[in-house]
């Protein structure tokens, strides 16, 4: 039986390839070339590995990036750190029009990552894998990926932020893809966290993210608590365009205000997906509304008869009990219901963010109760005097 062979790459003549370079190269770029000759003879593979992402970065290499890439670096990578290799292979693989050529190239240098000593740059490439296998439409292949990314980043602790950014970028756009918004709705703010929007992301970017974040949660069908979202920057991105009353719709869930829910109903038709799903929006906001009536009521004042929670959620008496379960179902609040006396019974309501009126509210109710706590000090304070 024949023993399979091993085939090596031959050895690059790394003078006679920089030589080549120079001559067939502009004028411009002639500097580069002379000091990658200069740094990789002295061996000096940090300073080398600067000089490279300087010369991936400069606009006029473009045409030259692959074949600098796939037999210059590929030459000594092994001395280079692979997380840097592997960004450099992920922005030479954006000059690659050819799809097959695209999944080949990076396939290979995934091929030569050492997932024991570089989990991390392992992690980068198998999502800017899933990513451009997102682009050729195999949603199969892009989930596989993601999940074998996962399964590797989950057990690392400090890992660099553009490893983050890579994974919770692509699995948000996965999930964008399959419209289920929950899961892109957590994993596009998580992938927030991990970039500087102002810097990274165009102006075109950052409402697009901003657009897709807020109907996502409000189609999101587990999402009720929108707080992380409104104290995002990436909010302001809506302020002075058309879609800025995405925003203030987004601000009037949290405050679970029926009145200005149906004033902005009207704009439903430009996000015809908001229109198509707008019985599941009114349900959710009369969610929010019931969540808000607990909020505003003290700690011994939670017991509410089905016809108050009927006016504040303006639903008929015959579909609050339905609405109570679905709250407790969710976890939005939790007690119980007395179907006989028509009442329920509230003893915890999900913590949120609150908007300005609602910290008024909390304070008011504050000082309610510090002047109650005044009052009881007046009422004991002499008997605690007498006594000592």
């Amino acid at each position: 039986m024949a023993t399979p062979m091993t085939v090596e790459t031959p050895r690059l003549d790394v003078d006679e390839f920089l030589t080549l370079a120079i001559s067939e190269t502009p004028q411009e770029l002639h500097a580069f070339f002379e000091s990658f000759r200069t740094l990789y003879g002295r061996k000096l593979w940090h300073q080398l590995t600067i000089k490279l992402f300087e010369f991936f970065d400069y606009p006029l290499t473009r045409p030259y990036r692959v074949d600098v890439f796939n037999k210059f670096v590929r030459d000594f990578e092994s001395k280079l750190n692979q997380l840097r290799v592997v960004e450099m292979g992920v922005k030479v693989s954006k000059e690659i029009d050819n799809p097959v050529t695209h999944l080949q190239f990076l396939t290979d240098l995934l091929s030569r990552v050492n997932i024991e000593k570089s989990p991390e740059a392992h992690v980068l490439l198998l999502a800017t894998l899933a990513h451009a296998k997102l682009l050729y439409g195999d949603h199969e292949g892009t989930k596989n990926d993601i999940d074998a990314a996962w399964k590797v980043l989950d057990e690392l602790s400090g890992v660099d932020p553009s490893v983050n950014a890579a994974y919770y970028g692509v699995a948000a756009d996965y999930y964008k893809s399959k419209a289920e918004y929950a899961p892109y709705y957590k994993n596009s703010l998580l992938y927030l966290a991990c970039i500087d929007p102002a810097k990274d992301l165009t102006t075109e970017e950052r409402v697009l993210r901003a657009h897709d974040l807020g109907i996502a949660a409000f189609l999101g069908d587990t999402i009720y608590n929108f707080g992380e979202l409104l104290m995002h920057p990436i909010l302001d991105a809506l302020d002075n365009t058309p879609h800025e009353w995405i925003k203030k719709l987004l601000f009037t869930f949290n405050e679970g205000n029926i009145g200005k829910f149906e004033a902005l109903a009207p704009l439903f038709p430009k996000e015809p997906i908001l229109q198509e799903n707008y019985p599941f929006l009114r349900q959710k906001i009369c969610l929010m509304a019931l969540i808000e009536s607990v909020f505003k009521r003290g700690a011994y004042d939670r017991t509410m008869s089905f016809q108050t929670i009927a006016e504040e959620t303006r639903l008929p008496l015959d579909e609050v009990e339905h609405l109570v379960m679905k709250a407790l179902s969710l976890k939005l609040i939790k007690g119980s219901l007395d179907q006989v006396e028509q009442k329920a019974q509230i003893t915890w309501v999900q913590p949120r963010v609150l908007s300005r009126e609602q910290i008024g509210q909390l304070a008011g109710r504050l000082e309610t109760w510090g002047s109650k706590l005044h009052k009881v000090e007046g009422r004991i304070a002499p008997e605690v005097l007498v006594n000592s």
